[in-house]
């Protein structure tokens, strides 16, 4: 799977869920409402930026804080096509991979990225293009791209269960 698009950088480390998407906001079920208060503690001005092409990059330590699944549910409904980052908390990685928005690690990819890069990543291969610039990483796993595909954990799962698999 090829995902390209336009870089919005967070250019920060540590960056916390509560920040991404503060807590006053948890009571709401609706993704497309979620979208409005995405960023809302980091920069709302992001927001302005998001599109069908935007690939988020940010720092190491990304996500750590509450594993609220509301920020990658936001952040896929917002366009968000995939993130890119140094690393990951481990339990936003997993919240991520459970609503199938691809979350790519690669310290040498997200420093080298500037507000409107344009980023290919080759998710079977682990290569990045950054502007020209490449850097590998590992590829996503086969059932990561299937999860992927499916719009997630929920979704794959239905598929199967109706199939009889």
């Amino acid at each position: 799977m090829i995902l390209a698009g336009r870089a919005i950088v967070v250019d920060r480390d540590d960056v916390d869920t509560d920040v991404l998407y503060p807590g006053r906001y948890l009571n709401l079920l609706d993704p497309a409402e979620m979208v409005n208060y995405l960023f809302e503690g980091l920069d709302p001005g992001l927001r302005a930026e998001l599109g069908g092409d935007t690939i988020l990059v940010a720092g190491a330590n990304f996500g750590t804080g509450s594993s609220r699944e509301n920020v990658p549910l936001a952040m896929r409904t917002a366009g968000i096509r995939c993130v890119l980052a140094g690393s990951y908390a481990r339990i936003f990685h997993r919240n991520c991979v459970n609503l199938g928005l691809p979350a790519i690690a690669s310290p040498e990819a997200a420093a080298a990225a500037r507000p409107g890069s344009q980023i290919r990543l080759d998710t079977a291969t682990g290569e990045i293009d950054v502007d020209g610039a490449r850097f590998a990483t590992r590829p996503l796993h086969p059932m990561m791209l299937e999860l992927v595909e499916r719009g997630g954990l929920v979704p794959w799962v239905a598929g199967r269960l109706a199939s009889g698999r």
